[in-house]
């Protein structure tokens, strides 16, 4: 049965959109309508801003352990229904359903928890100088923020702007992926079964043309956080312009991953494809550049191959450990394409290619594919694919490897294999990177999410994602306490 969902959350309540206009949200695994919704208006963000705009002040001035308790209400309302958002992006976006329990919705409880945490640790008012002297610093909410948020981990990133946002005293209006909005439907559930009060949480279903433009025009938002590619970015920085809004971007990535001869070669090429075939191949950090040192290198792709090969794929439905659809018709053509301008620009076809699973030809379905003597000029070694397809690059010297990562216009994340200390401390200085893996050490809770150039502006994830949501005031002359 077709879901129906066309109405909005503004100030506290479900409301119909000022001017009725739906839009299909398709299951990529059978291309079904998988539910109705309503594509807003410039008028609908006019709504959610006001709403947004009047709340602000009560909810800015409530005190942080107040904040709190209404995150940890959203946690626990979140614990209760994560069966039914693991659920809603499975059938959304394609993940599938044991990927989309144990990571997906996983990965929104996590952030809700970590801002919960960040907060704990966070300190809005703080001298100048470690000796208590100079001025007395404090950091306040900026305000009404706009937050655009994408379709291939939409939990996450949802969760990963509006906790923060929330829990440093600003109020917001999300716009969430059209192509990928029951998540941040459900999500808006739980705010209101969390008791936030109205006005702090709006949610506006749009494209970015028309929704994504009007909330970063807008007058009365004073900051937009957008996740997505790096030409919506570039068009959201332009759009803020006009009212010099503060801007917070996290875009895309062609990581690099740099293996080296001494390093443990079998776990380093598995744990790097593995990493590219998860999520369908849809995730802004993953090492789809591989780069690895000739010694090495024959034996690095038919490792790559063999596991490509393995990769099972399969409806999001089906309970299993394989991968599912990509999000969209447009996303699989634009795939198949990328993949068939590596094979005329002359690299090596060593698993996958550019046609449908073999019974997959309903849904949108690719093959897990790796690419083997691929020079970093080509299109597959430049582009952000998004999809389950790894290129693999030889190098002879560790200078030839940094200057390889570092030929991108992008410049989100890295991984580093090496069993040279020295090495480590070498490389991961000069990879031009927000973040580097090194050896598969997991990233710590907290750490800061973001990278350089291209990839964006700002840092998410512990007190730096609330930092990007506060105003630095200092103040001269402050009295000493009594």
């Amino acid at each position: 049965m077709t879901l129906t969902r066309t109405d909005f959350y503004i100030d506290g309540a479900w409301v119909a959109p000022l001017a009725p206009r739906t839009l299909e949200v398709i299951d990529p695994s059978d291309e079904s309508v998988a539910a109705i919704v309503s594509l807003g208006s410039a008028a609908d963000v006019d709504r959610a801003v006001a709403a947004a705009r009047r709340a602000f002040p009560a909810w800015a001035a409530t005190s942080q352990a107040e904040r709190r308790a209404a995150l940890v209400r959203l946690e626990e309302v979140y614990k209760a229904r994560y069966d039914e958002m693991a659920e809603a992006i499975s059938k959304e976006m394609g993940a599938p359903i044991d990927f989309a329990r144990r990571l997906q919705a996983a990965a929104g409880l996590e952030e809700v928890t970590g801002a919960i945490a960040a907060l704990d640790r966070f300190h809005f008012e703080r001298p100048l100088n470690p000796d208590g002297s100079g001025d007395r610093l404090f950091w306040e909410p900026i305000g009404v923020c706009g937050l655009i948020t994408p379709w291939n981990w939409p939990m996450n990133q949802i969760a990963l702007k509006v906790a923060p946002a929330l829990a440093v005293g600003c109020t917001v209006v999300l716009k969430p992926s059209e192509i990928a909005p029951l998540s941040g439907l459900l999500f808006a559930e739980m705010i209101h079964e969390a008791g936030f009060p109205p006005g702090v949480f709006n949610l506006v279903v749009g494209d970015g043309p028309t929704v994504g433009e009007a909330m970063s025009n807008h007058p009365d938002i004073d900051m937009m956080s957008f996740t997505g590619s790096t030409r919506a970015g570039a068009a959201v920085m332009r759009a803020c312009a006009g009212t010099i809004k503060k801007v917070a971007l996290e875009l895309g990535g062609k990581s690099p991953n740099l293996i080296f001869a001494d390093a443990d070669v079998e776990a380093a090429v598995k744990r790097g494809t593995l990493a590219v075939m998860g999520n369908t191949g849809q995730s802004c950090n993953a090492p789809t550049r591989m780069l690895v040192e000739r010694p090495v290198y024959d034996k690095a792709v038919e490792i790559a191959a063999a596991i490509a090969a393995k990769t099972e794929v399969g409806p999001a439905s089906k309970p299993g450990r394989h991968i599912g659809p990509v999000v969209s018709e447009a996303q699989r053509d634009k795939i198949r394409n990328l993949i068939l301008i590596g094979i005329q620009e002359g690299a090596r076809l060593v698993a996958g290619g550019p046609d449908a699973p073999e019974g997959l030809e309903k849904g949108y379905f690719v093959r897990p594919t790796v690419f083997a003597d691929v020079t970093n000029d080509m299109t597959i070694a430049r582009e952000e694919i998004f999809g389950p397809v790894l290129s693999i690059i030889p190098f002879d010297t560790e200078e030839e490897a940094i200057a390889i990562a570092n030929d991108t216009p992008y410049g989100l994340s890295s991984r580093l294999e090496t069993g040279d200390p020295a090495r480590v401390r070498r490389v991961a200085r000069a990879i031009r990177a927000g973040m580097v893996h090194v050896n598969g050490v997991p990233r710590t809770p907290g750490a800061p999410f973001g990278g350089y150039k291209q990839s964006g502006i700002g840092r998410e994830g512990g007190t730096f994602g609330l930092e990007d949501f506060l105003e630095l005031k200092s103040v001269t002359g402050w009295p000493d306490p009594a």
